[in-house]
């Protein structure tokens, strides 16, 4: 993954590394009565909800998912932020690392603004800002294993499950970009931050696997540059073209003359043609093998349309227009909100089933178009055109 613009990244100790995802520590079951009975009756202000009563409704997972995030994160948390206190009730207890876990969640849920949150808890909108930047800075700090880019072994489910979702062979990733908007006021007296649909944005870019996991991701470049600059830009463009990254080859079968595919991933028309990245077909009356590649190459990148959609669905601070953000802070927000996307993912928390309903992402953006075209990688996607015309029946349209 390509560093953060703007993150200030902190040395890291090396006995603090997370583990690897099938090593993770078992979670700790919850007690009974625990303090989401108290925490629930804060987060209604006093007034019975059960919306508010209910934890998976508050928190968009199961518990098991929070409680991991507790154990992952208590020993820093509890250090950083033990001086916060909570006086709602007038009970001057310290909050532990529960609560405060519970309104860094709900800060980026809901994205309700830190004086609503604040109101609700009755403490000031610095400290439920202080918060819930400790959560990210630990999140970054001890989650980084759950956005990784795969192993050779993992590379190999994943090539098969792409197969297997529309025939593609060889594929490794799907590719897209999205826009957080901010507010317009945010940036005054510069025009950096306009897209080309006359908002102020900042531009995520991330690749995902068939199980929508985030595998790269780019964020912090702002709205004024195109899907194509963006790309070009990343650490990821440069490990590909140096063959660092995507460089495996796969013989065809059915080729008389035993044809080589390179590993590549799959995006829109904004994106350069290359042989590490296959893009539609865009010239008019196509063949019937190449109208065939594009339906299965667009069912495939159905899977990052839809983990993009996901993640601004489920962390509403990413939805709609973020206001006053630091140019510096939204780039480890997004980060932060992948990583929590991530993690939901290899615990299998089921609360992710079901959203959203639609696949737009970008709602009310124009299709980008990019014009360049690499001459090998016109050559291995004509070899897949004809490759996946002769699957034919033999799998779904």
């Amino acid at each position: 993954m390509a560093p953060l613009r703007g993150a200030k990244r902190r040395k890291r100790k090396p006995e603090r590394a997370l583990p690897a995802q099938a090593q993770a520590p078992p979670v700790p079951q919850p007690l009974a009565g625990d303090w989401w009975d108290a925490f629930s009756r804060r987060l209604a202000a006093g007034q019975p909800s059960k919306q508010c009563q209910n934890f998976e409704t508050a928190f968009k997972m199961l518990r098991r998912t929070f409680d991991y995030l507790c154990s992952l994160i208590k020993g820093d948390f509890t250090k950083k932020t033990r001086s916060f206190r909570n006086f709602k009730f007038g009970d001057k207890v310290i909050l532990g690392v529960e609560d405060q876990v519970g309104v860094a969640l709900l800060r980026l849920t809901t994205g309700e603004s830190l004086m609503s949150i604040g109101t609700r808890f009755g403490m000031n909108h610095s400290s439920i800002s202080h918060i819930t930047w400790k959560f990210i800075e630990c999140l970054e700090e001890r989650a980084t294993g759950h956005l990784k880019w795969p192993d050779p072994e993992e590379m190999a489910t994943i090539k098969a499950k792409f197969e297997e979702i529309q025939g593609l062979p060889n594929c490794c990733g799907a590719m897209d970009t999205t826009h957080i908007l901010m507010c317009s006021s945010a940036q005054p007296n510069s025009n950096v931050w306009l897209d080309g649909e006359n908002k102020n944005s900042m531009v995520l870019q991330t690749v995902v696997d068939p199980d929508m996991r985030f595998r790269d991701v780019v964020c912090g470049w702002p709205g004024s540059l195109d899907d194509s600059c963006i790309l070009r830009t990343s650490g990821f463009y440069r490990l590909c073209q140096k063959g660092s990254r995507l460089a495996g080859q796969m013989e065809l079968p059915g080729e008389s003359e035993g044809p080589t595919v390179r590993e590549y991933i799959v995006g829109d028309p904004s994106y350069p043609l290359l042989p590490w990245l296959m893009t539609p077909y865009q010239e008019l009356g196509l063949s019937s093998e190449k109208v065939e590649f594009n339906k299965r190459h667009a069912a495939t990148r159905t899977v990052v349309q839809g983990a993009l959609a996901n993640l601004k669905e489920r962390w509403q601070v990413l939805k709609g227009e973020v206001w006053r953000p630091d140019k510096h802070r939204l780039p480890r927000i997004i980060y932060a909100c992948c990583l929590l996307n991530n993690i939901m993912i290899d615990l299998k928390d089921d609360m992710r089933d079901g959203m959203p309903a639609s696949h737009n992402h970008d709602d009310g953006y124009r299709q980008q178009v990019s014009s360049v075209v690499d001459d090998d990688a016109v050559t291995q996607r004509d070899l897949l055109s004809r490759y996946v015309s002769r699957l034919g029946s033999r799998l779904p349209k």
